[in-house]
């Protein structure tokens, strides 16, 4: 599998298809199924992503729809290097993705058993939901930085309070340095801009962050077209309130697991109460968990330029 770091990992052909049919299978799921139409269930969903911090969305959600009741999963060796503790006999393991290849199995706390004399498990294993309070550090100015590599210009506005931000399709003509290397000396590489995004100064610097997040929710879902279906697919034309919903989900996915209050957990809130016994809109979970995944990256880390795209936007 590409990771989305853009750094050049050989696949063999069957491992590309192996992902790529995982990835679809989650949209199928939602389709044909009725398991997350339901405003209830989705939540639910979402509630156990944010609350499972220690992977990424798409492999958290994994791990929901094979085991809801998992609450820390982790593969045979790590379980007994760092906790000492065994594999029970007969346990079914949770299949997620890992970025060097295909799979990796991983097993819930509760398939486990302890040595004699092993030490206590730490908190974050004993009580993994425990609601927790974050902030916005370098997270924000990175994420900024890493959209360049996507031709993505971030710009702080004056707005008024009810303006929090908007992302568009950007003239050609103009350029963005991204820059790639910083020891021994800087380097900057030459990106095509290709969306231009306005963020309203006035906000707290969470609120600023939320609105990032929402905003890249919607380019990375490709509401607003894709320089090259690799990177990310162009889904232009998704009724409006999908591509609501769709960036809501995201935002609040990035900023819960963060730790940090943001406006989507109202939406999602008010949305599930006027439609209590209603489903949820035509949704890509794919494309929800891929873009949250991806914007969390961006906070955390560098990432490499991406590849040059194989068809031109139109």
């Amino acid at each position: 599998m590409s990771s989305v770091t853009g750094a050049e990992i050989k696949v063999e052909p069957h491992q590309e298809w192996d992902v790529t049919a995982i990835r679809k299978s989650l949209d199928e799921l939602f389709t044909i199924t009725t398991r997350y139409k339901s405003t209830k269930a989705y939540r639910d969903l979402l509630e156990f992503i944010r609350r499972f911090r220690a992977y990424s969305p798409f492999n958290a959600m994994l791990a929901h729809i094979q085991r809801p009741g998992a609450t820390y999963v982790a593969p045979p060796h790590r379980w007994l290097a760092e906790y000492r503790r065994h594999i029970k006999a007969g346990a079914n393991p949770i299949v997620m993705l890992q970025p060097m290849g295909p799979v990796m199995f991983v097993f819930d706390v509760s398939d486990t058993e302890p040595e004699k004399d092993a030490p206590r498990l730490p908190p974050e294993i004993e009580r993994p939901f425990e609601v927790r309070r974050g902030y916005v550090g370098s997270e924000y100015d990175r994420t900024i930085e890493n959209a360049k590599r996507d031709g993505v210009a971030v710009l702080e506005c004056d707005a008024g309070s009810q303006h929090a931000g908007s992302i568009r399709c950007a003239k050609e003509g103009k350029n963005l340095l991204f820059q790639v290397k910083t020891k021994p000396e800087p380097l900057y590489i030459s990106v095509p801009l290709r969306f231009e995004m306005l963020l309203n100064k006035k906000q707290s610097m969470t609120a600023k962050y939320a609105t990032l997040a929402h905003e890249l929710g919607h380019l990375y879902c490709g509401h607003l077209g894709t320089p090259d279906e690799k990177w990310w697919p162009d889904r232009r034309g998704c009724d409006h309130e999908v591509q609501e919903f769709e960036a809501e989900s995201v935002c609040y996915l990035i900023c819960e697991r963060l730790g940090i209050e943001n406006p989507s957990a109202q939406y999602l809130s008010n949305f599930s109460k006027r439609n209590e016994d209603g489903n949820v809109p035509q949704i890509s979970l794919e494309r929800v968990m891929a873009s949250a995944g991806l914007i969390e990256q961006m906070g955390r880390e560098r990432l490499h330029p991406r590849k040059l795209p194989s068809t031109k936007r139109s």
